[in-house]
């Protein structure tokens, strides 16, 4: 027997007053005995609103906060790519600054000294993932509207990198040339052109024309591969990434930072964090963001469940060495660190380790963290509540946690990364 789809609650017309804005950002009110998350408001807005349960949608603003701006993108507001263009810089530094101070609060770290926010300009994402529809005489390729299905047709973008943004119309032209009624399509910036995954597509691989048909129209775009859900359709040559000048061709799908300014500075605050370290270990390694640059002056093992990934470092570090670069050999290994996180005496003399894990963070890998002997361990984080998680039962093993750094590498947007430094005894 089939069950009936609860039914969405009745919209109710509210005035409210937002006096704050949520971990999403959306501002938040309180009204009928319940908190009602409602975008593009800011602390201080009086405004009338349309309430369905907790969420609400901004009719009117009856009084505006003294934080509010004019959001410099004309998309913004059915875009649901950003959600805090509509509040002044300095308010804005705050909250994300004030996002990492609660969740370390939260987890019995309200004393652990957390920088300013590291900023990095907008117009450097190098890597999205635009949602395609085919429409009649041609497609729309953008951002989802917020909370919606619907495609936000771009024009203008004021967070992607300038190389990426001029090619939007190669990458329409090649969405057309697919015939595919809809789909995503992750796009990476590379060094030398673009690195295309199309995924959630149902799609026979083209043949004969079809296949010659987008051959032609991936060359004008600039693109170095495509691939179909993660399986290489055509490689021109290997897309390349940087990493401290190591070269290194991703696996398809693979994780990147979103900007080689947000990465950049990621780097530098786990340098300054590791210090001398001679040995380190680079626990969710990736192909290789913290651990090639480590190597430079370091002996290096690096841990990761992509495989694809793993390799990519290797072969970088190798194809580095033969070509004279300064860089140490690195020891890399595929290995679900979730199901078999390195143990007590596998992490014994490492003179520091780094950890970069999922949003999801990484209990287990914590678990014998805390357990071992390691002098140094530097934590990146992508979510403030995992970190904080994770921070509590280091500190719990004997670690102090003597400063964490958030860096605002998602511009405009909810999301904050995090650098911590966290020292035995």
């Amino acid at each position: 027997m089939r069950r009936r789809a609860k039914p969405s609650p009745p919209a109710k017309r509210l005035t409210v007053s937002i006096g704050e804005i949520g971990a999403r950002g959306d501002g938040v009110a309180h009204a009928d005995g319940r908190e009602i998350f409602v975008p593009l408001t800011a602390p201080g807005d009086i405004a009338l609103i349309e309430a369905r349960g907790e969420r609400g949608r901004l009719i009117e603003l009856i009084e505006q906060s003294p934080n509010r701006v004019a959001p410099p993108c004309p998309h913004y507001g059915a875009c649901g790519g950003c959600a805090l263009q509509h509040v002044d810089e300095v308010f804005y530094r705050a909250w994300k600054r004030e996002r990492v101070i609660e969740a370390l609060a939260r987890a019995g770290l309200g004393d652990v000294p957390v920088n300013d926010l590291v900023a990095t300009p907008p117009a450097t994402r190098r890597r999205a993932t635009f949602a395609v529809r085919r429409l009649k005489g041609g497609v729309a390729l953008g951002f989802n509207e917020r909370q919606s299905s619907n495609i936000v047709d771009l024009k203008k973008c004021l967070i992607l990198h300038p190389d990426l943004l001029a090619r939007l119309g190669g990458l329409r032209a090649l969405a057309v040339s697919l015939g595919t009624p809809s789909f995503d399509l992750a796009v990476t910036l590379c060094r030398n052109g673009l690195d295309i995954d199309i995924t959630g597509a149902r799609m026979e691989e083209p043949r004969g024309a079809a296949l010659l048909k987008i051959t032609d129209v991936a060359t004008a775009a600039g693109c170095m591969r495509i691939c179909i859900n993660g399986e290489a359709l055509i490689t021109f040559e290997p897309p390349l990434i940087d990493f401290d000048g190591v070269a290194v061709t991703p696996p398809p799908g693979a994780f990147l930072q979103a900007s080689k300014e947000g990465e950049a500075a990621l780097i530098g605050l786990v340098k300054k964090g590791v210090g001398g370290a001679r040995k380190i270990c680079d626990l969710f390694a990736g192909c290789g963001s913290f651990a090639l640059p480590l190597a430079r002056s370091a002996s290096l093992s690096a841990y990761d469940s992509d495989a694809g990934a793993i390799g990519a470092l290797s072969t970088g570090a190798a194809n580095a060495q033969r070509a004279g670069l300064a860089i140490n050999p690195v020891r890399a290994e595929a290995r679900d660190l979730f199901e078999r996180p390195l143990q007590v005496d596998e992490l014994s003399g490492f003179d520091a380790a780094v950890f970069d894990p999922p949003r999801a963070g990484a209990r287990a890998q914590a678990e014998t963290l805390a357990a071992s002997r390691v002098p140094l361990v530097i934590g990146v984080s992508c979510n403030p509540a995992t970190f904080a998680r994770d921070a509590a039962l280091l500190v719990a093993g004997g670690y102090r946690l003597e400063e964490v750094t958030p860096v605002d590498q998602f511009v405009y947007s909810s999301h904050v990364e995090l650098v911590g430094v966290f020292r035995k005894g």
